[in-house]
């Protein structure tokens, strides 16, 4: 029997992965009903449509970025999903990434975070060695934001850096036009493998009709400019041109049947065996409090196979927990957070969710151990931030803290990280924040990501705004500090993170393994380079 604190805790979950999924699927409808009619009015699948045909019947597909610009971009409408569709998936049962523009989006223009969406979804691809397929519909950048993605180092232009680099490493790409590809964008398809087009809806040129017109004076309509026709028979810059989107997507599946396979990282993997404890547990044991203490190793057993973990140095920092086990059949290290508050051999009790010297010590060489025997990494976030106060400092909190971080920083071993609840301060850099390279980073939907805790943080805050001001009330120190608490809360939240690609997605905490074990097979696909630690003070 469950008690009223689990029940509250679960309660409250299924509400907060609610509200999730139903602004998920407002998300998913992308540029709305009418944007969509007016698609498939020139005979063209939606982007989901054709990600949907595309992949293996029955394989998941790992959406990324689904809240990519999430609240963002409101005066010119929005833009839902940052106008691109893409994860990680399965075609002829090889591992993949698809990118595909959603062109009912402001005609798949790129904002800032299209393009952020999509070096990530590059990064990923570079990183595991998975075969990368772009579904180009696409208008190009959207001008008035020409400021904040066309100069920059992570700018539209590294996507096509990324091309040139993908290539040379032998990653194959497939591009199909399958709509408007223009101006900078028209080099994506050359760049790729292979380049496919849609005969009377795909298009590419560097400048369309007008321009042309307005630039050189030449009168010429979109299709003899750059239509299927002209690239694939005249200019020789498209391989091959398809009468519908099925037949193209068709093609693609072709392709990719008969890629090769390249070495693994040898990664090891026996057969799966489902938790012992109930996974579903999880919604009840994780404190709707944020505040409130709990034992972590109960969340771990429910994700990893049998529920055996085991726990390396025990009994030593136990503010971390530290052990091997399997997931999905795959061999994982484990480096979690304990929000237990425990009692030390030397009396001193220990906060839990805090990092101190002796956990730092622990993580940072049981990373080490890790590295050394080739077993993936997952972090398991819900941490408050490192110890501070003299006793700590006496103890060389930042010295055993930045050995941590030196470890997980030149760790080479494939690294994955699941933010459960608290993500607060260099905490979130020690356990693999995003800035650290995890390959995948997701958020359950009770993550909170920020500097500090939102009380803590609001008071000093308060503190700032006061110092502006000449007298204050009570009554309006009380109403500035709730503006200021409202405000850096939002700011905190798993879909602000997500909004800003802090996080790849936000998941159901029962789709953990799933997530866990779809991320190490990809990584399998890379050769883990050697590992040097550097210089690490002891």
């Amino acid at each position: 029997m469950y008690d009223i604190e689990f029940n509250r805790n679960e309660d409250s979950m299924k509400l907060f992965w609610n509200q999730i999924r139903k602004q998920g699927a407002e998300i998913e409808k992308g540029g709305g009903d009418k944007a969509a009619a007016k698609h498939k009015e020139k005979g063209k699948m939606l982007a989901r449509e054709r990600i949907e045909y595309l992949k293996d019947k029955d394989a998941p597909f790992y959406e990324i970025g689904l809240f990519a610009a999430h609240g963002m971009y409101e005066e010119y409408g929005g833009c839902p999903a940052g106008g691109v569709v893409g994860g990680i998936t399965r075609i002829a049962g090889r591992q993949c990434i698809i990118v595909a523009n959603d062109a009912t989006v402001k005609a798949g223009a790129w904002f800032p975070m299209a393009a952020k969406k999509n070096l990530r979804f590059q990064e990923m691809a570079m990183e595991n060695r998975l075969p990368i397929i772009y579904l180009v519909d696409s208008a190009g950048v959207f001008l008035p934001m020409q400021d904040e993605i066309f100069a920059d180092k992570d700018h539209f232009g590294r996507i096509f850096r990324n091309n040139a680099k993908l290539s040379s490493m032998g990653i194959t790409q497939i591009a199909a036009v399958m709509g408007s590809c223009v101006a900078g964008g028209a080099y994506l398809p050359i760049m790729s493998d292979e380049a496919l087009i849609v005969d009377k809806t795909g298009s590419i040129f560097l400048a369309g009709s007008y321009l042309v017109q307005a630039a050189i004076g030449e009168i010429i309509d979109n299709e003899t400019l750059g239509g299927s026709v002209t690239h694939s028979e005249i200019s020789g810059v498209i391989d091959d041109r398809f009468p519908d989107d099925k037949s193209c997507l068709d093609r693609i599946k072709y392709i990719m049947d008969k890629i090769g396979h390249y070495e693994t990282a040898g990664i090891d993997r026996k057969e799966t065996v489902k938790p012992k404890k109930d996974p579903k547990e999880i919604y009840g044991l994780l404190p709707d409090n944020k505040a409130k203490t709990y034992k972590s190793i109960e969340i771990i057993e429910r994700l990893v196979d049998n529920s055996e973990f085991e726990q390396y140095k025990k009994g030593y920092g136990q503010t971390i927990l530290c052990g091997y086990a399997r997931i999905d059949g795959w061999a994982v290290g484990i480096v979690a957070n304990n929000r237990e508050v425990v009692k030390t051999k030397s009396g001193e009790m220990q906060f839990g969710g805090a990092i101190y010297s002796d956990s730092a010590d622990k993580a940072a060489r049981f990373i080490m151990n890790c590295n050394q025997k080739k077993i993936p990494l997952v972090f398991l976030q819900d941490v408050t931030g490192f110890m501070v106060g003299s006793r700590s400092e006496q103890n060389g909190i930042i010295k055993d803290g930045a050995k941590m971080v030196n470890a997980m920083s030149n760790s080479t071993v494939p690294k994955f990280t699941i933010i459960l609840s608290n993500s607060y301060g260099a905490g979130n850099y020690a356990m693999c924040g995003k800035a650290y390279d995890p390959r995948i980073i997701v958020a359950w939907p009770t993550a909170k990501i920020a500097v500090m805790g939102g009380e803590q943080a609001a008071k000093t805050l308060l503190q700032l705004e006061k110092s502006k001001l000449e007298t204050v009330t009570p009554e309006e120190e009380k109403a500035l500090l709730d503006k200021i608490t409202d405000r850096y809360n939002s700011q905190t939240t798993a879909i602000y993170a997500a909004s800003r690609l802090w996080v790849d997605a936000i998941i159901d905490p029962l789709e953990t393994r799933n997530w866990i074990s779809m991320g190490i097979e990809a990584a399998n696909h890379a050769p883990i380079a050697t590992f040097n630690v550097g210089v690490i003070q002891t």
